[in-house]
């Protein structure tokens, strides 16, 4: 793949590439990875119960076409997240996965009906203790045909076996669906994915169903659980859109589909607070994983606090570049060049000169190590770097 001038790949998503954190047989996210696997394989046998009905797909290729992360999942060419400031292009037609589905068009045209896909994916985000550019999803996709959908032979011979039609959208369904395929599709989908939760976390918690709305599924919903005096997400799941399976060949079956943030539910599970310990080579951390099984109740021990220093970074903006352009360049600069040093990075003020209307931005930076308690002269050559790269890399004027 040759890079242009949509390249913006910084070195802080570059070294991460370099990782795969999935295949680290210590790392809390293999452990939890492989829970969520051993309930799929237990719960879903194919006929006979001699071999799992769904197949884990673990090892696609990180950069995909625009077309695999965007309109094979139907997502309108106005969508937010096609921007250059959500996502990391290598060029015009190729970027980083921003998520598993990307893959799911794909493995449906060869001919999977089942399947997990599970991998790192990468999105231009915040900088703070719950995001990363680089994080982990696990998708799932069941397809049905008419007789594995409605089981009863009499009913099939009642319903002509029709999965299909052309009728009107509602707010409960898609037009192409007949009769109640969307309430079985659903009754099954939610069925799974509060027993898969209960898996994860144990049956004790409350758990409750939330409408969303996604490009590639109708209806869709977000699964809520009550932990810790809050509801908290916990994924995203609905119907497939019939449109997504017929670009992949498939017009004889229904489906559904949900997918997951493995860090998200992780950081819960062990009660670990800071995502960037996931990427921690430190044995201190790891060595509380190690041989551990993918079912035993792990509650991560912090090895030892340390106190966090904080700077703030102010400039004028250079004609030319968007304020919203400027804060993602700025993140990504500053998470490349900072690297695990920065907790967490936030906009505290903007504001526009009267007179001259030109912008200014202020950032408050947050360094701490996890290793180590840091003086402001650790930090001082790391925020002065950072500071003259913004000023070399963007031309901004520092106040």
């Amino acid at each position: 793949l040759v890079p242009d001038e949509k390249w913006n790949l910084s070195p802080a998503v570059l070294k991460t590439l370099q990782r795969r954190l999935l295949f680290e047989r210590d790392n809390p996210l293999s452990l939890l990875k492989q829970r969520i696997v051993s309930f799929m394989y237990s719960k879903f046998q194919v006929k006979g119960g001699l071999s799992p009905m769904f197949a884990v797909v673990d090892n696609q290729p990180r950069v995909v076409s625009v077309f695999e992360n965007f309109d094979s999942l139907l997502v309108p060419w106005d969508h937010v997240s096609r921007s250059d400031l959500d996502t990391y292009y290598v060029n015009k037609d190729h970027c980083l996965r921003a998520h598993t589905s990307a893959h799911q068009h794909s493995l449906i045209k060869q001919g999977l009906d089942n399947f997990l896909v599970i991998g790192d994916v990468y999105r231009r985000d915040a900088i703070d203790r719950t995001h990363f550019p680089c994080f982990h999803q696990v998708e799932g996709v069941r397809l049905f045909t008419a007789t594995e959908l409605f089981g009863d032979p009499d009913k099939l011979a009642i319903l002509q076996k029709t999965l299909l039609t052309n009728g009107l959208r509602t707010a409960e369904g898609q037009e192409q669906h007949a009769g109640d395929v969307t309430q079985l599709l659903t009754k099954d989908l939610k069925e799974t994915l509060e027993n898969l939760c209960g898996h994860i976390f144990g049956s004790e918690h409350k758990l409750r169903w939330v409408s969303a709305e996604f490009p590639f599924t109708h209806p869709s919903f977000e699964l809520e659980m009550y932990y810790d005096n809050k509801w908290m997400e916990v994924l995203g799941c609905g119907v497939i859109e019939q449109n997504l399976l017929k670009m992949a060949g498939i017009v004889d079956r229904v489906g559904w589909a949900f997918g997951l943030g493995l860090e998200r539910l992780a950081m819960i599970l062990y009660e670990i607070p800071d995502i960037r310990l996931f990427w921690s080579r430190d044995s201190g951390f790891l060595s509380q994983f190690a041989g551990k099984s993918p079912n035993d109740d792990i509650k991560y021990v912090p090895v030892s606090v340390h106190p966090q220093i904080l700077y703030d970074l102010s400039f004028w903006l250079p004609e030319g570049i968007s304020p919203e352009a400027m804060v993602a360049e700025t993140y990504d600069l500053i998470r490349s060049l900072g690297g695990e040093l920065i907790e967490q990075v936030k906009v505290t003020d903007t504001y526009m000169h009267p007179k001259t209307m030109r912008r200014s931005q202020t950032y408050r930076l947050v360094y701490r190590s996890h290793s180590g308690t840091l003086t402001k002269e650790d930090v001082n050559p790391i925020h002065s770097l950072i500071r003259e790269k913004l000023v070399e890399s963007f031309g901004v004027t520092l106040r």
